[in-house]
């Protein structure tokens, strides 16, 4: 792993983990012998993407997905090109049909994080073939961070598995909004994720504090 340019972090650079915590992560990164994923200019695509005064909801995920060519540095995303299994992103494609009416067939997620959706990890690596090997290399204080950052003001959660609603526990439940349910794998999907319409409730809510909707299906335009 190279160095980190702090420049492309933008509002989050400052950040105390950059400082303190990430050398000690980039070393353990370089020892691992497995490949490591997403591909390292992409480990803080999520942030890079979209900055704290931009940040109108938060999507937390598990760890980026182990197979090649698959983790984009977007919490569930996928680049275009992959052709394989969608697995959780399938599932997050039918519930945002059944909740919105809308389609949603693009696998590369980034329209929602210019839109001010922060898809952002509990561990942001994994190694190949290995989920959750880095869910205690110290990622969770940089999760710890970015959520004290967006205190400031309120801003809808959508918590899906145990490690999100962990992580996410001291979010205040009185000015934000906090959805927890089951998380999309195939796995878990059917205790709770389906029929949660997650997607229409943020919606109403970001509405609710004169903010525009999210447009979660495919983006307009070529």
């Amino acid at each position: 792993m190279t160095a980190l340019d702090l420049s492309r972090l933008g509002g989050w650079g400052d950040l105390p983990f950059f400082r303190e915590s990430l050398p000690g992560i980039e070393a353990a990164l370089a020892r691992e012998e497995s490949p490591v994923f997403p591909p390292a200019p992409a480990i803080f695509a999520a942030l890079e993407r979209t900055q704290p005064d931009n940040c109108r909801v938060v999507i937390l995920g598990q760890d980026p997905y182990h197979t090649p060519g698959k983790a984009d540095g977007l919490a569930f995303s996928i680049p275009q090109e992959f052709g394989g299994r969608l697995d959780s992103l399938g599932n997050i494609f039918k519930e945002i049909g059944e909740d919105l009416g809308v389609t949603r067939s693009r696998t590369d997620l980034s329209d929602w994080a210019d839109q001010g959706v922060l898809l952002l990890n509990t561990a942001l690596t994994v190694p190949q073939g290995a989920p959750k090997a880095h869910a205690r290399l110290g990622w969770s204080e940089l999760v710890d961070q970015v959520l004290d950052r967006l205190g400031d003001r309120p801003r809808a959660y959508l918590l899906w598995g145990g490690p999100a609603q962990k992580a996410a526990k001291r979010v205040a439940v009185d000015r934000n909004l906090k959805i927890e349910t089951a998380h999309p794998s195939p796995l878990s999907v059917h205790r709770g994720f389906f029929g949660s319409r997650p997607f229409s409730r943020v919606n109403a809510w970001l509405q609710a504090q004169d903010l525009p909707a999210i447009n979660w299906g495919d983006p307009e335009g070529p």
